[in-house]
């Protein structure tokens, strides 16, 4: 078997990154990812049973999927082929599937790990389906998209789908003293400077490494502070992507944040979005539906406020008209919160389904015609402002259909006069029907 990574050498004999020399030779070298590289973790029992079966490896950039892959060609002893669906078309892959071929008729497997595998449509997909099959190769998948939106459930099913985390704290400050070890001295950083260094990865290994790079080339004769660390480095951009998982990820917490009532988690939410380059006017809608899903009439006004910080929006636009949104957010978190017409509109939508096409009761049709009052329309409508406290207690549901309980306000704000105002007219229909 060969050296483990053909590449590593600079072509020119010249500079390596600081990323390609602290490229792990080992799994146990990986940092971070114990859920799928522990005692106990998928990768491992599979390669202690040696039945390693095609992977999907999903999580963000930076985190190891590419090394991880390297590492398991190499204790499988398989030949490692990497391509990036980015740049690969279906000629190429017919001529990555014939080389794996004939490598197999050789004695020897191939791993061939696909970055970006999302990228690839449906049909370029449905390919690797029969050289999976036949064991031509093992796929290994790398995708920062939900694989069970991004993928074909041909190549899910083949496929077991492994999730990579972003690297915490410890794993970045583990990162940087072996990166200290591979230049031989000390990042020039106070203590406080190093934490925003590592916060500054978000996560990304490959980018501290990068910016641990940058900073060893400075020259400077005593440590850095945070202020002349955040001056000499940009901030590396958060992970975002209006059309991806991250969007769906953070407006799924700004909601639930809101609907737990937590004002403080729902701002940061809010911010991150923003941060991220979200649109506020998606951001005003989604808010807007908050008010009507989960507080409804509770709280009457909390529509109303968002309505308003929406067109203060559209009459301020940014950055100034954020801060309106964030008015009506804070708002909506501290509201009391009800989903009882919600849960009622739902009811209506599955009762209507159900009853088909049954008309309502004749006696509340109207009859413009004779033959139509012939057939009893509109006969012994009851009025109800000529009723006793203005309440007939008539039948409005179609004859023969039980009647549903759908509307159950709860114990909180407004709602509460609701109710009372729904049991007063229940006990007026008992009466009047009795």
């Amino acid at each position: 078997m060969g050296d483990l990574f053909a590449t590593d050498p600079a072509p020119d004999g010249g500079h390596r990154p600081l990323a390609d020399r602290l490229r792990p030779q080992a799994l146990a070298e990986v940092i971070g990812q114990p859920q799928v590289l522990g005692s106990d973790a998928p990768l491992t029992v599979m390669l202690a049973s040696g039945a390693l079966s095609s992977l999907i490896f999903w999580g963000p950039p930076g985190v190891g999927k590419t090394t991880i892959a390297r590492l398991l060609a190499h204790e499988t002893d398989l030949h490692f082929v990497q391509i990036s669906a980015i740049f690969t078309g279906v000629p190429d892959l017919k001529k990555v599937f014939e080389a794996a071929r004939i490598r197999r008729q050789n004695g020897r497997g191939t791993l061939l790990f696909v970055d970006e595998i999302h990228r690839f449509n449906k049909a370029q997909q449905d390919g690797f389906l029969p050289h999976m099959e036949d064991g031509t190769i093992l796929l290994v998948g790398a995708t920062t998209e939900n694989p069970s939106f991004e993928l074909n459930a041909a190549v899910l099913s083949r496929a077991q789908v492994l999730v990579l985390e972003r690297l915490g704290t410890d794993d970045l400050e583990l990162l940087a003293q072996r990166a200290e070890v591979d230049l031989g001295k000390p990042l020039p950083l106070d203590p406080q400077a190093r934490t925003n260094l590592l916060d500054m990865a978000d996560g990304d290994g490959r980018a501290l490494l990068n910016l641990i790079e940058q900073i060893a080339a400075w020259n400077v004769d005593a440590p850095l502070d945070p202020t002349t660390l955040a001056t000499r480095l940009m901030r590396r951009a958060a992970q975002y992507d209006k059309s991806g998982d991250a969007h769906y990820n953070l407006i799924s917490a700004l909601h639930k944040s809101v609907r737990g009532s937590d004002p403080d988690a729902s701002l940061y939410w809010f911010a991150r979005m923003l941060e991220g380059g979200e649109d506020p006017r998606y951001l005003a809608r989604r808010i807007t539906r908050m008010a009507v899903e989960d507080i409804g009439l509770a709280d009457p006004q909390a529509q109303a406020i968002c309505l308003q910080s929406w067109e203060t929006y559209e009459r301020l636009g940014s950055p100034e008209g954020e801060l309106a949104l964030a008015q009506a957010l804070v708002y909506l978190a501290l509201a009391p919160k009800s989903n009882a017409v919600y849960n009622a509109y739902k009811g209506a939508r599955r009762a209507a389904k159900q009853t088909g096409s049954h008309l309502p009761p004749k006696h509340i049709l109207n009859a413009p015609t004779s033959l139509m009052k012939e057939q009893g329309y509109g006969e012994n409508y009851a009025y109800d402002h000529d009723a006793e406290d203005g309440f007939s207690g008539a039948n409005y549901f179609p004859d023969g259909m039980d009647r549903p309980d759908l509307y159950q306000p709860v114990e909180r704000g407004f709602e509460r006069d609701l109710k009372k105002r729904l049991e007063y007219f229940a006990r007026l229909r008992t009466k009047r029907q009795t």
